[in-house]
């Protein structure tokens, strides 16, 4: 009897230890590992606009490709800069 006891109790604290830790992974772990996820795309998705941007400026154009589709991308600026110039050269 007494070894019966010691087993349920043994099992009861093991069953418990589990609980425990799948608690503790669900409230705390994992929203940490994808807070961390998410702040490394949002930092990904950040220097990606800020490349494009930072090229475009310098009035280069910017091939963007999804799939089998490309465009170029051009700076407005940048294309308003060459209508100024035609037209100063035609006066």
């Amino acid at each position: 009897m007494v070894n019966r006891t010691k087993a349920i109790i043994a099992l009861l604290v093991l069953i418990i230890v589990v609980l425990a830790g799948i608690i503790v992974y669900t409230l705390v772990i994992r929203p940490g590992i994808t807070g961390y996820t998410t702040h490394a795309q949002q930092q990904g998705v950040d220097f990606a606009i800020l490349s494009i941007m930072q090229r475009a400026a310098q009035c280069q154009t910017v091939p963007l490709t999804s799939g089998n589709t490309t465009i170029n991308l051009v700076a407005i600026e940048c294309l308003q800069q060459g209508q100024q110039q035609q037209t100063e050269l035609r006066q």
